[in-house]
């Protein structure tokens, strides 16, 4: 049964510590969760960051994308893992069409950080999301980058398909990143790009990048929870592995996962994607 008064046994991870985490070598380990009882085991095993992901649109919702999750659905389940987290700091995806304009980003970002009780916003994709990211920056909202494979693209993209591949391609995602950067953003998720791709652009940033199919060289890696326990429906995905195989607890699961993540354990060679 879920209790509501969790007691934690670090102090709670602040924006400025995933940096200084950075600056210590110190890898960081984020898992992305949508309720009160994951997230309370998130905080149990002392992850850092809790993502309340759009991807609840297919996991949670049973959508074949992201596209109709609206800001709604993340307030309230962003309300329900402030329930079960107390230490890690939690971060609100900004859904699809969420963010057309810098002011329109504000607005729905405000509500993410007030009523979904956030300390963070995800916004993805490059060139016109640059100026929001500034706009929301200069505005005391705090930002995550997403860059790579940014799953509110899938049309355009024609699917969910590996990012970064060529030199071209690989030039132009290491501007984005420097440019998410300069206009303020605190952290970069990168995902489903080549590894040495991945290792270039942490190396050219000062902020975390927390890799999800980037490889062992980011600075901290990001699953989804149900991934990390093998219930996903569909095929899984490279970059996956199921810490409950073996186990017989979701607790025990979730240390692994965040045990394996810090000594640079995961990702393997098999979880990575080759330029």
């Amino acid at each position: 049964m879920y209790a509501g008064s969790t007691e934690t046994r670090s102090p709670p991870i602040t924006v400025p510590m995933l940096r200084q985490f950075k600056q210590e070598g110190r890898r960081i380990s984020a898992l992305t969760a949508y309720d009160a009882s994951f997230a309370r085991l998130a905080d149990d095993a002392d992850v850092d960051v809790i993502l309340v992901g759009d991807s609840l649109g297919m996991v949670v919702h049973g959508k074949r994308s992201t596209l109709a999750v609206t800001v709604d659905d993340i307030v309230y389940h962003g309300r329900a893992v402030a329930r079960g987290s107390r230490r890690a700091l939690r971060i609100a995806d900004m859904p699809y069409a969420s963010y057309p304009d810098p002011r329109t980003a504000f607005t729905h970002a405000a509500r993410l950080i007030a009523e979904g009780e956030c300390a963070m916003v995800k916004l993805e994709g490059a060139g016109p999301v640059i100026e929001s990211i500034r706009y929301l920056v200069e505005r005391e909202v705090p930002v995550c980058a997403h860059l790579g494979l940014t799953p509110q693209s899938v049309l355009r993209l024609g699917g969910y398909k590996v990012q970064g591949r060529g030199e071209a391609a690989a030039s132009a995602l290491r501007d984005a990143a420097r440019a998410a950067q300069d206009a303020g953003a605190e952290l970069l998720v990168l995902e489903c790009v080549p590894s040495a791709v991945a290792a270039a652009v942490r190396s050219d940033l000062e902020i975390p990048v927390i890799g999800i199919g980037a490889g062992a060289q980011c600075d901290g890696q990001i699953l989804v929870c149900y991934d990390v326990i093998g219930i996903s429906a569909g095929r899984r995905p490279r970059f996956v592995k199921n810490f409950l195989s073996g186990r017989d607890a979701v607790i025990d699961a979730f240390r692994q996962y965040v045990a394996e993540v810090r000594a640079g354990e995961f990702p393997a060679a098999e979880h990575e994607y080759a330029q």
